[in-house]
């Protein structure tokens, strides 16, 4: 009888000894396979950041060298840049850091924003963050003005800038010349004050608007 209690113990351990070591072996290969994804996905997200600094390094070349003669500045009443582009402390007090795309120009709210260059109104929109937005488009750039005064609405003529105190209609598809107003300085989505967030791309690639506002600075002195 002690034999057989033995003998059952035994087998026992043998078999749990067996399914420890399939276990291991399964937690081995799953650790392997863990670290090469892992490896590959830094491998893709460093060269993706590479090829991305080369096109922002190659556009903000370009900026340099162009010609800016026929822009306008954005803001009426301008008092400061607010924050500039890159990152920053979330503005909201809340923890941690945050890419900025764009500038922020501080302007008494109601100021008039004016459009940047020649070009096409691709959006009228609301969000969250940005708010009430507005997007034109000239050539393979893209200006976009956020946290502007009123609403993107609807009608049976398309879609809209709603803002009945400033005396505009901005419409999607509308055709809008450089220095011409097409909005107000709001407080709409999320801000801590009156301003407008200016951000620039070019081939959809977001552009330091600062670069470009020297830029145009020093080619009209």
């Amino acid at each position: 009888m002690l034999n057989f209690i033995w003998l059952f113990r035994r087998e026992r351990t043998q078999q749990n000894s067996k399914r420890l070591k399939k276990k291991r072996k399964r937690l081995a290969r799953f650790s392997i396979t863990l670290l090469f994804v892992a490896l590959g996905l830094v491998t893709f997200l460093t060269l993706g950041f590479q090829a991305e600094k080369a096109k922002a390094l190659e556009i903000t070349d370009n900026v340099m060298r162009s010609s800016w003669r026929g822009t306008s500045f954005p803001v009426e009443n301008f008092q400061r840049y607010s924050s500039a582009y890159g990152y920053r402390l979330n503005p909201d007090g809340s923890a941690g850091w945050g890419f900025h795309r764009g500038i922020d120009i501080a302007a008494p709210a109601g100021s008039y924003i004016r459009s940047w260059s020649n070009g096409e109104v691709v959006e009228v929109a609301n969000y969250r963050l940005c708010g009430t937005k507005l997007v034109i488009k000239s050539g393979e750039w893209q200006h976009i003005y956020c946290h502007m005064k009123g609403r993107a609405a609807n009608s049976p003529q398309g879609r809209y800038l709603n803002d009945p105190e400033s005396g505009l209609q901005i419409w999607e598809g509308q055709y809008i010349r450089a220095g011409i107003r097409i909005g107000r300085v709001g407080t709409t989505g999320r801000t801590t004050g009156p301003h407008l967030h200016w951000a620039l791309k070019y081939d959809n690639t977001y552009v330091d608007p600062g670069l470009v506002l020297q830029a145009m600075y020093r080619q009209q002195n």
